[in-house]
Parts: C-alpha cells; structure tokens; sequence
C-alpha cells in the first residue's frame, strides 16, 4: 500500500455542485480507454454509459440514499452510494481513480462506507450486486468479507442508461457482508 497516495483524504456527502465530477470519475473507472489504467473495467463486456448526470442526481436526492465523495488535495478521487433499505444498506456506485487503481484506495473507501452505514442507520449488513462475470472484482469483494450468495437478478438489456453489453450471458449476483 502506498501510503502517500491515500492520504489527505475527506469524506463527504455529494452535492449538486458534484455531479459533473462524479459522472467523469464514475465513466473513467468502467467504460472506454481510460478505464483500461485501472482494474475495474468493464470495457470488454459493455460499451456506452455506466451512469448520466440525471442518475447521480438522483442518488444525491433521494432521502434513502447517500452519495460518499472521496476527495483529495480539492480533487474527487472515488464514491459510492450508500442506500439505507430497512434491515441492510446497498453499496453501489462505487468508482476509484484508474491511477489511483492498486494503491489501497478502495479498501480504505469501503471500510468508511460499512463504518458510516452502521453509524448511520445502526443496520448489520451491506448488499451490492455485481456482474457475475467479473470474477477478479467478486474477488476482491471476497476478500473484503463479502460472501457470494448465488442469487442472480438479470441485466437490464436494451437499457441503454446501464451501458450497451457485448455478450448475452450478463446478470448481477448478489454480493453480502455481515457488519461486526
């Protein structure tokens, strides 16, 4: 880990004033040639958009949900949505710097997401859904204490809004932590 490249960093809620920044993070760590200096890709497997200003709006709007922005030396560098739904709170959005990719970054923002849900809103786990092909991230989510559950939900296909795939076998598969 490299400690001088996580280190100054502030967490806050997002703001309207936010979502520009948020939108380029959040397309720069999954879709196009950008994305190809991180990990998290998904260029292979879905062209087009990840998200639109009008879907970080609304996480940043809705009463439920809380858009974290990680900030560093005045610039945004990762997010991820917290959305508080009764018994559990769903992690998504969830987006890194590409060339901050590898650096402990992620690690850091996720543990302060589970921190702040449980503070938040006193709930015992976190859900999120991930693309059951991308096996190296499910990993990674592993070895956070996540647990792959097997229940699978299907891709939205032919809503563009979710990014154009380039294969017929995507579906999400439901990923959950228990918090200590």
């Amino acid at each position: 880990m490299h400690s001088a490249a996580i280190s100054g960093l502030t967490f806050r809620d997002a703001t309207d004033a936010d979502v520009d920044a948020l939108v380029v993070l959040i397309e720069s760590a999954y879709r196009g040639d950008a994305s190809r200096a991180g990990w998290t890709t998904e260029a292979d497997i879905l062209e087009g958009q990840r998200t639109d200003p009008e879907g970080v709006l609304a996480v940043i709007k809705s009463a439920d949900s809380r858009l974290l922005t990680v900030e560093r030396d005045g610039l945004v560098v990762a997010c991820c949505q917290l959305e508080h739904r009764g018994d559990h709170a769903y992690f998504g959005m969830f987006a890194v710097s590409p060339t901050l990719q590898g650096e402990g970054l992620g690690k850091i923002v996720i543990a302060e997401a589970e921190r702040q849900a449980r503070a938040a809103w006193g709930i015992s786990e976190m859900h999120m859904t991930v693309i059951s092909v991308r096996e190296d991230l499910i990993a990674w989510y592993e070895r956070r204490g996540y647990r792959r559950t097997g229940q699978m939900s299907p891709f939205p296909y032919g809503d563009e809004r979710f990014g154009i795939p380039q294969r017929a076998d995507l579906q999400f598969e439901l990923l959950v932590k228990k918090l200590g």
